[in-house]
């Protein structure tokens, strides 16, 4: 009996490990698991996805499939279905910087771009958005200074998005009555 080779397609497919559980900030974990976990590094197009596929450190195949409208941040953890951890990292992206002579400038330039509903970085002394000509040249005519960088986005998250990560902040809690009102409010002391 001739011995058979076994075709180059005949071998099982990539089965992906699913990850399928959030934990902002890493919360709660040990360091310890945190320094042995993978990583997965991703742009903000895709940490803005709440089901995609990715690639991690150790080189896995993984499938991520959160609630519709999850958002991972940079530092946020997954727990995959076979209970292995896996670091977020916000990977460095094509990017504009913006930069003025004074605050004002800077404020004025947040306050355009907000109107445009720009995802946007807010630094002390920089504004970063995900590069756009026409805002470029908008930003260039209002006398602010422009420049391409490659380096990790991670947006504002928006008035209506829990963007507090500190332990002593959660938002499941009672208030002891029976009303919605905005927790945005309640921290401006209203």
């Amino acid at each position: 009996m001739k011995p058979t080779l076994p075709l180059a397609h005949s071998s099982p497919a990539e089965v992906p490990l699913q990850a399928n559980l959030r934990v902002p900030a890493a919360r709660g974990l040990a360091p310890s698991l945190l320094q042995r976990a993978a990583e997965l590094r991703l742009d903000w197009d895709t940490r803005s996805r709440s089901r995609f596929a990715a690639r991690d450190s150790l080189g896995r195949s993984i499938a991520v499939i959160l609630p519709r409208g999850s958002v991972l941040r940079d530092g946020d953890a997954l727990v995959a279905v076979d209970g292995s951890l896996l670091r977020v990292r916000a990977a460095r992206q094509a990017l504009l910087q913006v930069r003025a002579d004074d605050a004002l400038a800077l404020l004025r330039a947040a306050y355009h771009l907000g109107n445009r509903h720009v995802a946007l970085q807010l630094g002390c002394d920089v504004l970063q958005l995900e590069p756009d000509p026409v805002l470029a040249d908008m930003l260039g005519r209002m006398g602010l200074r422009v420049e391409a960088a490659l380096a990790p986005f991670e947006p504002e998250s928006g008035a209506y998005e829990v963007h507090d990560r500190s332990p002593a902040h959660s938002h499941d809690h009672d208030h002891g009555h029976d009303h919605a009102h905005d927790h945005a409010t309640d921290a401006a002391g209203a």
